[in-house]
This record gives C-alpha cells, structure tokens and sequence, in this order.
C-alpha cells in the first residue's frame, strides 16, 4: 500500500475473546441477567470452575486503501466471519480499535437486515435509509435491484415466504446498489447458483472500479484470484500472510502440493463425542508428501479420536476450485462399516479413490462426523486442499488439458465404414 493512498478501514491491535459455553454477544433480557446473577452465586459456592476463555481473533493490526478488494481466507474457525461482524458493528471487540471511513453495507449471511414479515420492497427501502439514502436515491435503484435479484414477480410478497437462492439474490443486489463506500461480503454467494455467482463478482469488480473497497470471504480460489488484488490469511484468529492475493492463496494451501496432514481444531473439546485430528491424502504407491498423478489412485485418511462410545462415521465432499462438488462419500456406504460402534481412542478411516478420475487442478475437501448416521457433530469446511497433476501421456507433448472436472480414461476406435468410389 503507498503511502499517498487513502485509507478506508484501520484496525490496530483488535482482540476478540468468547467465553465457551456462554453466548454474551446480543442483548440480554432481564430474566437472563436474573438467572446469570443467581447461578454465578451458586457456581461460587459450589466451587464450580470458571468457563473456557477463547481468543477467536488476537492483536490484528492491517490496514484496506480505499478501492482496494480484499480477500479474507482462513480454515473453519480461523475468525474471518467474527472480523467481518466486528468491522459491520455487529459484534464489539474485546480490545483495539478500528476506524472506518464511509458508509458500510454488509452480507454476512442469508437476509442479514431483513424483516421477515416485510416484502422485498419495503425491505430495500427500510435497509436504504438505514445507510442513509433518502427515498429519491432508492427509487434511483430500485429496477436496477429488482432485476439484478431477478425477483420481479415475488416483490411485494413477504421475504419470509423467499427461498433461500431468493434470499440471497435480494440481499446482494441492496447491499451492493445502494451507494455503500465499502461492502463486506461474507461465503453466503455459495447459495446461489454459479451464474448468479459470476454476476455478483462481476458486480464487485465494478463496485471497486468505482473506488469503493470491498472484504471479501470466499472458500472459492478461482473467485478470489478473479476479484481481488489482495489477501489477509487468518489462522487461529491471527494474520500470518498478507499481501498479493496469489501469495495469500500460496500460503494457504501450504505448497505446490497440497496434500498434506492438516492440524486439529484446537477448540473442540473432551464433550464432543468425536473430533477430526488429523487428514492426509497420499497415492496409492507412495507417501504423504508425493505428488498425485490424475492416471493413479489417490487414498484420504481421517484420523479421528472418539471421546464417548458410540456409532461414529464419516462423510467427506470434494470441491473444485470454482467450489462446485465433485464427488461426495462417507463410512456409511460400506456395509461392513455401516452402524459399526467404536470405543473410545483413536481410529483411522480410509478410502481409495481410482485413478483416471479427477483432471489436473486444485481441490478441497469438506469433512463432517456423523452420530447414529444423522446427527452431525462436526463440520470442517476446505479442511484441507490438494493437487492432481496431470500430463494426459500425449506422445508429441503438445499441452493440451481437457474441459470438465473429471478426465475418465476412455478409449477411441476409428474404422473405414465405406470406400470414397462406393459412395453415390
């Protein structure tokens, strides 16, 4: 950032602690500050040991220019969407400060500032004056809105009888016409479908062509590296990268090859019944760490430790890099596993993936924890990436890579049906 630019957001030194257990970040009635009074009398005397503090951002310091186009990226749970709630006034910090300069529009999630018993109408024109618009500036935007969402016919119907594709499409299309300084966007696009999802990028490039800046968090590499010039990686609640967006999404992901173990979430605890510790992908014929290669067969270990006897499974979705699901599995679909009990202690799941499957490219992976095969007790989104190189064997090496996700091995016979002289 040069120093002649004009800044649009400055956070020093911002901190956020929670207190497990506990939910302190709305309004508290009377009943429930009655009930926290009484039962913390009642704790003391018993000798109950105080609740778990947890940071979910520590000491961020960083600064957005004006028109600048940010990525936020980090795993589950790193503190990209309590730093979007932070920055939109939602949440407060626990320490630091940050400055703003300009009017802010947030999506954060599915109708964030909607009324549901309001139609969509009346919703664009209640969030306008909430950032200040008067009535004329709105009616300036309305079709433009209407059409971007693509609502017309369900305008003046109540948005709590919207689906969640509607939802979505109302609330980007407000947030990003009015005439907002800056929008803080967070992976809730992901409900729409992908050429909605191209319009909104689309969108936002014109908003920071404008000069406006816009915080963007996205799972979706490809959205990043077409959207903005800059990242910030969180981890654990603090930046380790920030810089170009190429060498955030670099560090990310952790190398040219991606396959690698992944940490444990440090926050889950003893009372969950199962937790994710660990995960690998690796070729059939080789080690964690080796290249795997789009002819061979690719095998996704799942370490994970149980903390309460129960049937425990497993469920993984791969995702390209446009975020579009390739290929989804879980335990439950091998009979010899399906209700299988596991004691406590650590087990490993494994599954193999055949070769001639997926094409050259990045790729990530969803990971979730079943009780009883319907009761989801942990959800790891893009727990970890890896890579699937791929050189097709073409004899002249000319470079040439098939269109699609998948690149199945399929063979071609060519015959001669008739002689050219028999033809009439």
């Amino acid at each position: 950032m040069h120093a002649t630019d004009a800044v649009a957001i400055k956070v020093q030194h911002l901190s956020k602690q929670y207190i497990i257990g506990r939910d302190r970040g709305g309004m508290e009635t009377f009943r429930e500050a009655l009930s926290r009074a009484f039962t913390a009398s009642f704790r003391r005397s018993a000798g109950v040991a105080p609740r778990e503090e947890f940071w979910a951002l520590k000491d961020l310091d960083f600064e957005v220019a004006r028109g600048e186009v940010v990525g936020i990226i980090g795993r589950n749970g790193a503190g990209k969407s309590t730093l979007l709630k932070i920055l939109s006034r939602i949440t407060k910090p626990t320490e630091g400060r940050i400055e703003i300069r300009g009017r802010v529009a947030s999506l954060l999630e599915v109708g964030t500032g909607f009324h549901g018993e309001l139609t969509g109408r009346e919703n664009i024109y209640l969030n306008g004056a909430i950032l200040g618009m008067t009535r004329a500036e709105i009616n300036r935007k309305f079709d433009d809105i209407v059409r971007f969402a693509e609502v017309e016919k369900f305008i003046d119907t109540p948005v709590k009888h919207y689906s969640s594709g509607m939802y979505v499409r109302l609330a980007f299309a407000v947030a990003a016409h009015l005439d907002q300084d800056i929008l803080f966007v967070d992976e809730v696009l992901a409900v729409g479908d992908a050429e909605f999802q191209r319009r909104c990028i689309n969108k936002m490039r014109d908003i920071s062509r404008a000069g406006r800046t816009v915080l963007f968090v996205s799972h979706n590499a490809t959205a990043l590296r077409n959207l903005c010039s800059s990242g910030i990686l969180l981890e654990d609640g603090a930046i380790v990268k920030r810089g170009a967006i190429g060498e955030v999404l670099s560090e990310y992901v952790g190398s040219a090859d991606l396959n690698r173990k992944i940490l444990p979430d440090r926050r889950s605890g003893p009372n969950t019944p199962a937790v994710l510790t660990g995960i690998t992908v690796a070729p059939i014929a080789g080690v964690v760490g080796d290249p795997i290669r789009g002819t061979g067969g690719f095998a996704i270990s799942l370490e994970v430790k149980v903390n309460e006897p129960g049937e425990i499974a497993v469920f993984v979705e791969c995702y390209d890099d446009n975020h579009q699901c390739v290929f989804s599995t879980g335990s439950f679909f091998e009979n010899e596993l399906n209700g299988r009990r596991l004691e406590c202690g650590y087990h490993l799941f494994e599954c193999v993936i055949p070769g001639n499957l997926l094409n050259d490219g990045i790729y990530a992976l969803d990971v979730a924890l079943l009780k009883n095969r319907q009761t989801i007790i942990v959800s790891e989104k893009a727990v970890m990436s890896f890579r699937v190189h791929d050189d097709f064997d073409i004899p002249d090496g000319w470079n040439w890579r098939p269109v699609g996700v998948i690149r199945p091995q399929i063979s071609w016979r060519q015959s001669v049906r008739r002689p050219v002289d028999q033809l009439t």
